[in-house]
């Protein structure tokens, strides 16, 4: 297992990405002021962004499902814990945007390798309402 998004489970088996980018920001604000430089006040952090990106091949992975599993997720709406392998805790996520391309085909159109991109965006973590339902999920991807 290399990381958990709510009960989605990213390994070599499901999905596994490559690429692990984190970007975070921290909130500044400024006044300015007659004849000196503007005053600055640290307002505390800002977005936290991580963005998982890899390939697969079709043959070898269930890539199709678990990238159904994600649009799922994603269409709720709502935040899933993000948990590292190691047991890293990083937050609560939402799934901002979830972007695949899709290259070298079978002769029926079915493609052998597909690259992905996943945008993710902490929410505060002591939102619980946020948090996903496993069920939910579960039940609308045997519909």
């Amino acid at each position: 297992m290399m990381m958990t998004l709510g009960m989605f489970v990213f390994s070599l088996s499901s999905l596994a990405y490559q690429d692990f980018r984190r970007q975070t920001s921290y909130r500044h604000a400024s006044q300015n002021r007659i004849g000196l430089r503007p005053a600055n006040q640290y307002l505390g952090p800002g977005d936290d962004k991580i963005t998982l990106s890899g390939w697969y091949t079709t043959e070898l992975a269930s890539g199709m499902i678990s990238m159904d599993t994600l649009r799922l997720m994603a269409e709720r709406g709502e935040a899933w814990p993000l948990i590292e392998g190691t047991g890293r805790i990083y937050g609560l996520f939402v799934i901002e945007e979830l972007e695949e391309t899709k290259t070298v085909f079978f002769p029926d159109g079915h493609p052998r390798r597909v690259e992905f991109s996943l945008q993710l965006k902490r929410v505060d973590d002591d939102r619980v309402d946020l948090l996903g339902s496993l069920l939910n999920i579960g039940l609308n991807l045997l519909r």
